[in-house]
Formats: C-alpha cells, structure tokens, sequence
C-alpha cells in the first residue's frame, strides 16, 4: 500500500508516527530469501513492505556469495589454462591484484544497493529502512537510524529473513581479540601477509584459497574435527586438503583453538596440542549463528536467539494463527542461499492461497565449494542414508578418468560418487570433486528429486567427449556390483 507523500516524508525524516501502515505482507530482511518472498507475494496479487536495516541484497550480494566468487576466479582460470599445454607457455605474469579486488567490488557493487532498491521498487514492493522488530500479533515496529519508529501491520502474514552472521565458538580471548568474520576477510582492501583461519568450513576453505593465490605469504586452516569440510564424504576433506597443501596453505585437523590474543597488531593462537601460531589476521570461520537476538520474538512468546522451528510451510512452530513465516539460514534447514529462495518463493504463494510443501531443502540441497578443485554435493552422505535406515550402496569413479576430462588439461583428478537407495533403486545422493564440477550437480539434483531410477538413467545418454560422461562410468560400476553380487551362490 502506497502513503501519501507528507507521510513519507514525515517517516523518512524520523518523525514518530502511531497509525500503522497496513500490507498484506510484512518481510523483515531484504536477503535473497526476503525479496523473494516478497516479489512471489506481490506477484500473486498481495501487497508488501520489506524491512532492511543494511544493505538490500544481503549477505550474498556483499559480503559471501558473489564477492568471494570473484577472489577466486581469476587462481582458478589460471590453472586451468597452466592444465594445457600450449596454452601454458603463453602465461608470462602473474595475478593482477589490484584488477581482481577491483572486480570483486564491482560484483559487491561498490557495497551501494541502489540497483537492487531499484528492481524492489520497480515491482511494487515498498522498502522500509530500519530495524525491524516484531511487536505483537501481525505488528512491526521498525527504527530508522535517527530513532523514529514506524509500525506497519500485516493483514496476512508477516515473513522473517533476517539472515545469520558469523558464530564465534567459546575460545578464551577469541572475542576480545577483534578477528575477522566472512565480512571482513571477503571485502578486505589488501592482501594479509600471515593469515589465521579458524574452520575448515565451505567459508574457511575458500577464503584460504582465495588469499594464498592473491599472495599471502602463510595462510594456516586450523579444523577441529579431523578433515576438512566435515559434513562431506570423508574422501572430500582429504583430497582437498592435499590440494591447498599444495598451494602451501598449512592445514591442521583434529585439534582444537585453547587460546587467542592479540600481540601488538597481530594475533597469536595457542592450540590443544600445545603449538603456538601467530598471523597478521585471524578470521572466525566455524559456522552461523541466526539473528533472532533482536527480532522481538519475545512479544509473541517466542525464545529470542536461536533459528526458529518451522514445519514444511515454513510456518513457525508455536504461533496461533500461523502467520508468522520463516525463510533462508534463520530456520536452520538448509543454509545456503539458493535453499532460502527456494523456501522463500514457496512462502509467497502460500501466503496467497497456493501450498506446496518444501521438502528438498532436507533432501536434495545442493552446494558447491568453489575451491580448485570444486567440491559439488547433493543430497545425502553415506553416513547420513545409512543413519536413515536405506539400504546403501555406494559407487565411485574417477573424475578425471574419462575422454572428456583429458580435454581439460594435464593432472585434472578428482572423484566422483554416488550413494543409493537399493529398495527404491534411485540416487539418494551425489559427490563430486574436480575442476568445474559445480556445473555437473544439478543432473544429480534432477535425478534426486525426480527419483529417477538407475534402471531409466540407461537412457540419459553423457556427450563425448564431456566429463559428465563419468556418469556413465558410475552406472558401470552399479550394473558390474550388482551383476557380482548375483554371481554369488547364497
């Protein structure tokens, strides 16, 4: 719903007001889950205001996703045109920095949103700037940044996206030493000579990666669990961390950080085992905590601080009434962007009458790891379809080990795999680590959640000569095992 313009001009310069303004839909967080359940609402014919207090884009657009993706990308062109011979020879420099920063910026574009306020409006979704705040039933509260309050009521529901931000584990001096989260490390203006990450997470790796090729002179991966990237295929940590060593990044596994702090303009970690590493820049890479601190969950008998329970409606649990919706990392479902769309888009037309329950968010979520070698991954882990209770069968393959990864270059390795349903005879879930693999895990994601059956993707013929033809390969592998196995007198 439009204002008058003396009333939106009375709220844009921080007048109180008491009326509420009322829309059908009421976001708070204009992320990427926030606008897309916005723009699905608007598009179903509802209206809606979203609240943002920071920058419309989110996280993603600034300060992880896209950013990050442009650090890089340029190491990874690089080894892949060194990959080929002829092409090699052609390499007489080195890096740009200064290009490469300069490009990441424009992907973070300049850390201004103008162009992304621009298609919000432009859609007929009224931005609100300020923090919001839930405040009763289908009530908002939102405080500009000079502490005017404006409260806007939602006829039918009200959306909270409000995001997470990096969680920092209970390390003595860890707080008081002031590290880096993503934020920092992503949009850092220069190089940092020794840098400290602490996870060996998706965020811990790329990052590491990411400053090694742009010249740090030591970069140390410290991963308390004993691989890195723990909720992977545990061959995936492994091959990964060869890769980065590689490079000459340090990775320690398997032990945790005792201590942190700061020595003069740098910073010293004390680890479990008694060895003392010292950096330049520490950042904090072990994972998300939601942002319900302040989100006035409490005026509705909610817990403030943890991700909020919600069924496959992504209604919160414990609201009468159910509407109050929550999308992307502050559920707790799926935290990656393109899962917080999915949800989101699902979100907007529930609100508009159109259910249609979220169930791959839990089941086929994909994700890529944009080191080099990617990592690509979908659906279930073995560990994880066995702790169901599915009778499993695993299959492997090498991705370098077909015509088409040949063409790719000199050295390309990695390993692909597939984790099945043998009851159901379908794909339950897919790894795949190499060059370029990102690009190869939605034809997993379609026969994950197609449940297409091993049996009909005989004929979903790979071209040759394409490193999906290791798709091939790995149905090979199931026909020769099961073909073993019946071979066998009981």
């Amino acid at each position: 719903m439009s204002r008058d313009p003396e009333e939106a001009a009375a709220a844009e310069s921080g007048a109180h007001t008491h009326e509420a303004d009322g829309y059908d839909v009421v976001v708070i967080g204009a992320g990427p889950a926030g606008e897309n359940a916005a723009w699905y609402a608007i598009d179903n014919g509802l209206s809606v205001a979203i609240v943002e207090s920071e920058l419309v884009g989110g996280e993603c657009s600034y300060w992880a996703c896209m950013p990050s993706k442009a650090l890089l990308r340029a190491a990874e062109a690089l080894a892949a045109a060194r990959r080929v011979p002829g092409a090699r020879e052609a390499i007489t420099g080195e890096l740009d920095v200064a290009a490469i920063l300069d490009r990441r910026n424009d992907f973070a574009g300049n850390w201004d949103d103008q162009g992304q306020v621009d298609w919000l409006v432009g859609i007929g979704i009224e931005l609100v700037r300020g923090h919001g705040r839930l405040a009763g039933e289908k009530t908002v509260e939102v405080t500009d940044a000079d502490g005017g309050v404006r409260t806007l009521r939602a006829e039918k529901a009200v959306v909270v996206a409000p995001g997470s931000a990096a969680a920092f584990p209970p390390v003595p001096g860890l707080r008081e030493s002031n590290p880096w989260g993503n934020r920092e490390i992503t949009a850092a203006a220069t190089v940092p000579e020794r840098l400290i990450v602490l996870g060996g997470g998706v965020v811990g790796v790329e990052m590491a990666q990411a400053w090694k090729s742009l010249g740090a002179s030591e970069v140390t991966i410290v991963e308390m669990m004993d691989r890195l990237l723990p909720g992977h295929e545990p061959f995936v940590g492994e091959e990964l961390a060869a890769a980065l060593r590689d490079l000459g990044i340090d990775v320690i596994t398997g032990v945790a950080a005792a201590r942190v702090d700061r020595r003069g303009e740098g910073f010293v970690v004390e680890l479990a085992d008694g060895r003392v590493i010292e950096g330049d820049e520490l950042v904090v890479a072990a994972g998300r905590r939601p942002l319900t601190d302040d989100l006035g969950l409490e005026t509705i008998g909610l817990e403030p601080g943890g991700f909020l329970t919600v069924d496959d409606h992504m209604r919160v649990e414990g609201v009468e009434d159910g509407w109050l919706y929550a999308v992307g990392d502050v559920n707790g479902r799926s935290l990656v962007t393109h899962m917080g769309k999915y949800q989101a888009r699902l979100v907007g037309d529930t609100i508009a009458g159109i259910e249609s329950p979220a169930w791959s968010d839990l089941t086929a979520a994909p994700g890529v790891v944009f080191t080099d070698p990617q990592v690509a991954s979908v659906g279930l882990t073995e560990a994880r379809a066995r702790d169901a209770g599915m009778n499993v069968r695993t299959v492997s393959y090498g991705t370098g080990a077909v015509a088409g990864a040949a063409t790719l270059g000199q050295g390309v390795s990695g390993t692909s795999f597939l984790v099945i349903d043998e009851d159901r005879d379908v794909i339950v879930g897919a790894t795949f680590t190499g060059p370029g693999v990102g690009e190869m895990v939605h034809a997993a994601t379609i026969a994950i959640v197609g449940e297409v059956t091993i049996e009909r993707l005989w004929h979903a013929v790979p071209a040759f000569p394409t490193v999906s033809e290791v798709w091939l390969r790995l149905l090979e592998e199931v026909r020769t095992a099961r073909r073993q196995e019946a071979a066998v007198p009981a």
